[in-house]
């Protein structure tokens, strides 16, 4: 967010849980970019901030992790002191969670994550909850990529290489007939929080259905050698379409991640090299 807004979104979180009757005469921010999150302090609540009056994707967000939490799922809990919903206040949703102390990822190894991450999907397979398909997500980067209004600085050749990767392998692997499943859609390793009780994963708003491979290509490669029976050409075909995907976003004019023009055109080397590597649909 930029410095008014968060100044502004801070105010509204440290006010929304007071009126709750939590403690909070100070906010740290722990990640900030379209939203933040903030620790507040001295409750030690954890708070994620979105800007707007629609409240859909956070009350989404929220009954995923009310459902996955109470199927034993490995996923940060909602706060427990106050009732589990979205608070509008200010021009902001917020949402209110556990705080858990991180610690260090040295002790993770890429079998610990892999196990997590199926008892994960073991979970969300056991909770149906509708989400969309992660073609309609590729399919929202593609109408980004198309409209030259939303990313003005996106040059020609990558606006076709973007547009062309996106609409190929959105067909290709749809086609592969892979078994689907509900998903995280971004368990990537800022979505997991290292914890005394264990790792566990956070972010829900993107939820969608699609193959777990999908879930995996948001990992490092030596993840996916933990994780039973993958589809390593699927894999490989995933981790290209989730590259434009990321890479994508950060061409939108109204993108706020950090660095994230600089982030952008480094993902587009890396793709051009990718597809020159092994073509988006081999095998």
């Amino acid at each position: 967010m930029r410095a008014a807004e968060l100044e502004r979104a801070m105010i509204a979180a440290r006010s929304t849980a007071s009126s709750l009757g939590l403690a909070a005469d100070d906010a740290i921010v722990l990640n900030d970019s379209n939203k933040v999150t903030l620790r507040l302090l001295p409750c030690d609540v954890l708070a994620r901030v979105a800007p707007g009056p629609d409240d859909q994707m956070a009350r989404f967000e929220i009954e995923v992790a009310r459902r996955l939490a109470a199927s034993g799922s490995p996923v940060a809990a909602l706060a427990p002191r106050v009732e589990p919903r979205a608070y509008e206040r200010d021009g902001f949703v917020i949402t209110l969670w556990t705080y858990y102390e991180p610690l260090g990822s040295g002790d993770v190894s890429p079998a610990d994550v892999a196990a997590a991450l199926g008892r994960l999907h073991a979970g969300m397979r056991a909770t149906e909850i509708p989400a969309q398909h992660f073609t309609d997500r590729a399919e929202q980067a593609r109408r980004l990529v198309a409209d030259r209004d939303r990313s003005p600085a996106l040059a020609d050749d990558d606006r076709e290489l973007l547009a062309g990767t996106l609409r190929d392998l959105r067909r290709s692997i749809t086609e592969r007939g892979a078994p689907e499943q509900f998903l995280h859609g971004e368990p990537h390793p800022g979505n997991v929080l290292s914890t005394k009780d264990g790792l566990l994963f956070i972010d829900f708003e993107t939820c969608c259905r699609g193959p777990v491979e999908f879930d995996l290509a948001h990992q490092p490669e030596e993840i996916a050698e933990h994780y039973p029976d993958v589809d390593h050409e699927l894999l490989r075909q995933c981790r290209i379409l989730v590259l434009a995907m990321i890479t994508a976003w950060r061409w939108d004019r109204d993108d706020q991640l950090p660095d994230g023009r600089r982030l952008g055109e480094e993902w587009i080397a890396q793709l051009r090299a990718a597809l020159d590597h092994t073509g988006p649909a081999a095998g």
